[in-house]
């Protein structure tokens, strides 16, 4: 099962969170950090949602041209709702990139059963584009099936 944070600690977290994003690589711009805080705050909202056809669009295009989504898998997604959506930590990253791990509470549809996962994200800063992108991909639904 996932371990939930009390309320008191999630301000930490998201302390945690900004802390990283403006020591990012100790010189990113304001702009770039901004541009991370509100494209993971969006994704975790599109999943919150249990909108993971819209999350790929957060999805870096190179990845999903490399392992590219099967209607099978779109399929495995529609399958689940999501419960929870829980940020629990920040790691070091090198400059323009940014790694969290987030506890996913899923529920299976037809079983009504809960069970959690571990997402551990990576974020990449595409300068070119200007855009954030999410080089894990979408999170691994079949842990501990």
């Amino acid at each position: 099962m996932i371990r939930h944070q009390p309320r008191s600690q999630r301000p930490v977290v998201v302390l945690g969170l900004l802390a990283a994003v403006l020591l990012l690589g100790g010189c990113a711009s304001n702009r770039q950090a901004s541009q991370l805080e509100s494209t993971v705050s969006a994704y975790g909202a599109t999943l919150r949602w249990g909108d993971f056809e819209s999350a790929l669009a957060f999805v870096d295009p190179k990845v999903l041209a490399k392992h590219p989504m099967t209607r099978f898998d779109m399929a495995r997604y529609a399958q689940v709702r999501v419960s929870t959506y829980d940020t629990q930590g920040v790691l070091p990253s090198p400059p323009g990139e940014f790694r969290q791990i987030v506890a996913i509470g899923l529920i299976n549809r037809n079983t009504q059963v809960e069970r959690g996962i571990i997402d551990h994200q990576t974020w990449r800063y595409d300068a070119k584009t200007q855009k954030w992108w999410l080089e894990s991909g979408l999170p691994d639904i079949t842990q501990g099936e």
